[in-house]
């Protein structure tokens, strides 16, 4: 787990992110559209008060409704739930260097890096030293 802010003003923002991005993942995965604070602190490392406090402020700005002592996401903060789970996983789907990963076989083995090449449209091919050659 990330380090949580000190400044309270920081660990709004980071709990705001954290806890939308749950309550967007549980709603696209059908695991359910509201969530009462056990289940947020299931998903999360959050004390009981700060779990409260957060998720009345989260009521307060809109991004979620309560009903009680459950609550669902609204329209606003499905948006933004959604881009904060994008976030995440921003690294992992990106684009890799180059044509290939650094994970390809090609990366390790001379003969891999022909196969690869020899793969691939000649816009791209690349050199020995996997640069990208001009055309």
């Amino acid at each position: 787990m990330s380090s949580i802010p000190k400044s309270e003003a920081l660990r709004n923002l980071y709990w705001r992110s954290e806890i939308l991005r749950v309550m967007y993942w549980l709603r696209g995965e059908g695991l359910g559209d509201i969530v009462d604070v056990p289940m947020v602190r299931r998903y999360l490392d959050i004390g009981l008060d700060e779990c409260r406090l957060q998720l009345g402020g989260l009521v307060e700005e809109g991004s979620i409704v309560a009903d009680g002592t459950w609550y669902s996401i609204a329209p606003e903060g499905l948006a933004d739930g959604e881009v904060e789970y994008a976030t995440l996983f921003s690294d992992l789907a990106r684009p890799a260097h180059g044509p290939c990963s650094d994970e390809c076989w090609c990366q390790l083995s001379t003969d891999e890096e022909a196969a690869c090449n020899a793969s691939l449209p000649a816009s791209v091919k690349l050199s020995p030293t996997r640069k990208r050659v001009a055309q």
